[in-house]
């Protein structure tokens, strides 16, 4: 029998989905991010190493789009207060005035931020990250991995606003014996994430389209993940598509046969999570790769990786890696047209990682501080 509180949340959460749904399939003209100007982008520091490491990043695009600045078609925009400590005081993932303030910038660089589990101090509070990609409904997280030694050249297509992270932090006990969570995958949603992914793979002449789901156990959901998937792939004919199960994926990964034959990976949210961190261990670790969370209005660009308190307690923010975000600057440049300065950063970053001068960073006394590995980096590309 089911309950009425239960009853109520599951109606409650059925209401928000048939309202979102609506307003996807209205909001059909996306901006152009490479014609925006002037063009606003926020910067927010995070939790933890966030603010050490994304500091490291802005000075970076400063130094970048320096002409750009000084003739008004940039203005960079610091966002402050999206603090674990400042969430946990106002109750909520991300404080209406932080919100605000985001909402007036068109792309935005985003350090890590701290996202409470069950029992601890800070309380049941919705992730950061969670709530912005709803917020601004960036619906496509996309993750490129690239190592032209081992002959890997991924790109994983992540959907981003649904799945079991659209209502994490609404699951229900029912009783003291069980615990529910409502997972979402719908029509427009997914089609929106497979058209993107086609689209980038018909652009960038790549042959090969892989689906990965689980839809032989999750029928429901997985199953229509993997249907619409294919219904948009049908659009595509010069592209060839199968479709793997997230278990087996993962140990294909590491099958150095197999692993060169995938190109253009789509996902729903969980999925792609856990197989781009795997992902990202053959460049380096999450350490080094970043993100783009891409919508039709709004887009943010982050580390991977998660906010180290540990580091900070130890007094070793200074000695955190700032790659991640450093690359996710170099996909805001290219996301926002411009190309040949994310080129420019990107090829530094990778010299970073193989010239034997180039600073070295453990985390640790014993290596680098990020500020010397930007130091590097920006000599490098004025060089």
């Amino acid at each position: 029998m089911l309950f009425m509180k239960e009853k109520t949340v599951f109606e409650s959460i059925l209401e928000r989905q048939e309202d979102r749904i609506r307003r996807m399939k209205l909001d059909r003209e996306a901006d152009d991010f490479s014609t925006l100007r002037p063009l606003t982008i926020g910067v927010i520091g995070g939790d933890g190493i966030g603010p050490a490491i994304t500091a490291h990043a802005r000075r970076i695009l400063e130094r970048l789009l320096a002409d750009e600045i000084a003739a008004g078609n940039v203005i960079l925009k610091e966002i402050s207060g999206l603090t674990i400590e400042n969430r946990a005081a106002v109750g909520k993932a991300v404080p209406d005035d932080v919100l605000a303030e985001i909402k007036k910038c068109n792309v935005l660089l985003k350090g890590p931020t701290t996202t409470p589990r069950k029992g601890d101090i800070w309380g049941n509070i919705e992730s950061a990250n969670v709530a912005l990609r709803k917020e601004l409904d960036l619906f496509a997280n996309v993750r490129p991995v690239s190592i032209p030694e081992l002959n890997i050249d991924w790109t994983f297509f992540r959907e981003n606003t649904e799945c079991l992270y659209a209502n994490g932090s609404s699951g229900i006990m029912v009783g003291q014996d069980l615990a529910v969570d409502f997972r979402i995958i719908t029509r427009p949603g997914t089609e929106r994430i497979a058209r993107q992914a086609f689209e980038f793979a018909k652009a960038n002449g790549k042959t090969q389209v892989t689906i990965v789901t689980k839809a032989n156990v999750v029928k429901a959901t997985d199953g229509l993940f993997l249907d619409v998937c294919k219904e948009v792939a049908k659009d595509y004919p010069g592209i060839e598509v199968d479709d793997w199960y997230i278990d087996i994926m993962t140990a294909k990964l590491l099958d150095d046969k197999r692993r060169t034959h995938f190109q253009v990976l789509i996902l729903p949210n969980l999925y792609g999570d856990i197989l781009t961190d795997e992902a990202a261990e053959f460049q380096g670790g999450v350490g080094t790769a970043g993100s783009a969370n891409l919508g039709k209005h709004y887009a943010m660009f982050e580390a991977i990786h998660g906010s180290a308190p540990r580091m900070v307690q130890e007094g070793r923010a200074d000695y955190a890696d700032p790659s991640s975000v450093i690359r996710a600057a170099a996909m805001l440049l290219s996301h926002c047209g411009y190309h040949g300065k994310a080129q420019l950063l990107n090829s530094a970053l990778d010299r970073a990682a193989t010239d034997p001068y180039a600073p070295k960073l453990t985390g640790r006394e014993d290596g680098a501080t990020g500020a010397a590995l930007a130091d590097w980096i920006i000599a490098e590309m004025e060089a």
